[in-house]
């Protein structure tokens, strides 16, 4: 079932809403939380606690980034009238499914298949 115009216009205020909490929680994460100040190196626990911190956020970061280019790919297709169709298949993915993950590329099907392939791949 193809998803009407209004639904694909909801979709993509989700997904520009959901870019720019990211990108507003990147910058705060910017500003604050990868600032060392000299208060911070009290002894050795408090700067490897510290630098545990930032290495704890710059993971985050590096998901969120990943999340971003899934949400700014999400975008191009409706600009491309090619939302809400399945990358593997070509067949419409649910609207459930779109409801749940605006930025998904894939339907449950498929999403499912590679989620079996990529547990293969893991056992060897």
């Amino acid at each position: 079932m193809a998803l009407t115009k209004k639904q694909v216009e909801q979709f993509q205020e989700q997904l520009e809403e959901k870019r720019s909490k990211l990108l507003e929680q990147a910058k705060q994460t910017l500003e604050q939380e990868m600032v060392l100040s000299p208060d911070d190196r009290f002894d050795e626990v408090d700067q490897a606690s510290s630098e545990y911190m930032q290495a704890f956020s710059f993971r985050l970061r590096g998901r969120e980034r990943f999340l971003i280019g899934k949400i700014e790919l999400a975008l191009r297709k409706i600009e491309a009238g090619t939302f809400g169709l399945c990358e593997e298949c070509d067949e419409p993915i649910s609207l459930k499914r779109l409801q749940a993950r605006p930025e998904t590329p894939l339907c449950i099907q498929c999403k499912e298949a590679q989620e079996k392939e990529e547990a293969v791949y893991a056992e060897d």
